[in-house]
């Protein structure tokens, strides 16, 4: 090779080497900003009692705050990578800077060249939910469902910035909720209607403890098909954390109770709201008649026993059974419908069919009403907490079989072709609701993630036995599976038995 093409040769090699040594140490990929170990200190927040950590799920940082700290101003701690750390041009110092957390807050990590990530800091008071404090009279026990007990409430909502106090009365209720388990079912009264929880002022309020259904879920599951079906009124229900004389009773399901009222049961003047009821739940005082095939209960008005009212609502009740069970009882003009609004029968049964509910055949809880002109009308709907499989003595634990068409008046309806292509039609409806039923559950799930907790540190529910529960897992999320399991198992078997019927 000649001296100038060596020469040359050499010095491409020299760049070549340059080159190559630039390209491996000098231009380095940048680094992705990030941020992690979002804590909030002891040591810098002095209302708390120990170190809060908080979890992360992609971009997404959760955490739960004690009840007694102050949400609005904390002081959070953390590492990231980058050159620093924003909420919107406010510079975030890790242990110092102050911030209000009662809404999600999204913290920008800025890394090199000006590249950013996004996180989403949700932090809740306690659970999130709202907090409900009951004070009774001299911190009295409530022990009885017949007398009440004179007390303050203070209803603090989302993350106790809007808040409804006043005087209330309460007093125990429920059956066997009542008797069999610690965490007591309530109802609560004001002195004058008052909106609670966003739902329509009133006087009269439930709280479902939920005892048996560790999901928390299927009262809210009914509930939510009832506000897409054709019955008239389905009640309104929001959770609460419930607080009794400074000791956390766990969280309940409030619930509109249903009665009589404008924007409850609608039965103006002169209707009747009536329950098929068992006749050991019957009590001194109860305005009761015997149908042909249930023991009726007269929920509302108050009126005596042979009262023109009372003979008036017991016939209406067993014309309408004797038409049923005539021989032309599918009559389209003289027949069963005369006498019954067919479309709320027909969602009232499916509901409680899809829910396979155990005491909807021949228990109780079954409510109807009549406005006198009009016709018999099911519902509302009520007690679910043993439904969706959540029961085992009973046939109804299992997804398989038909349930609710056993009731004495629903058994007679199926023998009418036009009937049962109603109800075959409407199936069709709550089927293709199937996905939105699904979310619904999901959608609480997340909600109550953090009051589930609370709620099984206060009862120790996951992992025991509750009556009547017909399975035991260990943590909120299997129960749920199996609630969502059992529903599309449920669904599923429906749709194959109407489509051969």
């Amino acid at each position: 090779m000649c001296p100038l093409r060596k020469s040359l040769f050499l010095a491409l090699l020299i760049v070549l080497s340059i080159f190559s040594a630039c390209t491996k140490e000098d231009i380095e990929t940048p680094v992705s900003p990030s941020l992690s170990n979002f804590t909030f200190l002891k040591a810098n927040n002095p209302d708390l009692l120990n170190n809060v950590y908080t979890y992360i799920d992609g971009d997404k940082f959760y955490g739960s705050i004690p009840y007694e700290v102050d949400i609005n101003h904390l002081i959070a701690s953390f590492d990231f990578v980058g050159s620093e750390v924003r909420i919107g041009g406010q510079i975030q110092n890790s242990g110092s800077t102050v911030n209000d957390f009662h809404e999600p807050v999204t913290y920008t990590v800025v890394g090199q060249n000006g590249i950013t990530k996004d996180y989403s800091i949700d932090i809740v008071r306690f659970t999130g939910l709202p907090v409900i404090n009951i004070y009774t009279e001299n911190g009295v026990e409530i022990t009885s469902k017949d007398d009440y007990v004179t007390g303050f409430i203070s209803i603090e909502e989302w993350n106790g910035l809007d808040s409804t106090s006043g005087n209330i009365y309460i007093r125990g209720r429920g059956h066997s909720t009542w008797y069999m388990h610690p965490k007591k079912p309530y109802q609560l009264k004001f002195e004058n209607k008052t909106e609670v929880l966003g739902m329509p002022e009133d006087k009269k309020w439930i709280f479902l403890a939920e005892y048996s259904d560790k999901t928390l879920i299927r009262n809210r599951l009914a509930f939510e098909m009832g506000y897409i079906s054709n019955l008239e009124w389905t009640p309104e229900c929001q959770y609460s954390e419930v607080y009794i004389n400074d000791e956390y009773r766990g969280t309940y399901n409030i619930t509109q109770k249903v009665e009589e009222s404008d924007n409850r049961v609608n039965i103006g003047s002169d209707g009747f709201l009536c329950e098929i009821d068992n006749s050991d739940h019957i009590e001194e005082g109860d305005i009761v008649f015997n149908s042909s095939r249930f023991t009726i209960q007269v929920k509302e008005p108050d009126i005596a026993v042979e009262s023109p009212e009372y003979e008036y609502i017991k016939n209406q009740v067993l014309t309408f059974e004797n038409v049923l069970y005539s021989d032309d009882f599918t009559d389209p003009v003289n027949g069963y419908s005369k006498y019954i609004d067919v479309d709320s029968f027909v969602d009232w049964y499916l509901i409680n069919e899809i829910a396979k509910n155990v005491d909807s055949k021949d228990y109780s809880s079954m409510y109807f009403s009549l406005v006198p002109g009009e016709k018999i009308k099911m519902g509302p709907l009520w007690d679910f907490d043993l439904g969706f499989g959540n029961v085992d003595y009973a046939d109804s634990q299992y997804p398989e079989g038909f349930w609710v068409k056993d009731h004495q008046w629903f058994s007679r309806l199926f023998e009418d072709p036009a009937f049962v292509e109603k109800v075959k039609t409407r199936f069709l409806f709550f089927r293709s609701n199937q996905d939105y039923f699904t979310q619904i559950i999901d959608d609480q799930t997340d909600y109550l993630r953090w009051a589930q907790q609370e709620n099984d540190n206060r009862w120790d529910l996951f992992g025991n036995y509750v009556w009547p529960n017909p399975v035991v897992y260990n943590t909120h999320i299997q129960e749920v599976n199996y609630l969502k399991y059992w529903f599309h198992e449920r669904m599923k078997w429906l749709e194959n038995a109407y489509m051969w019927m």
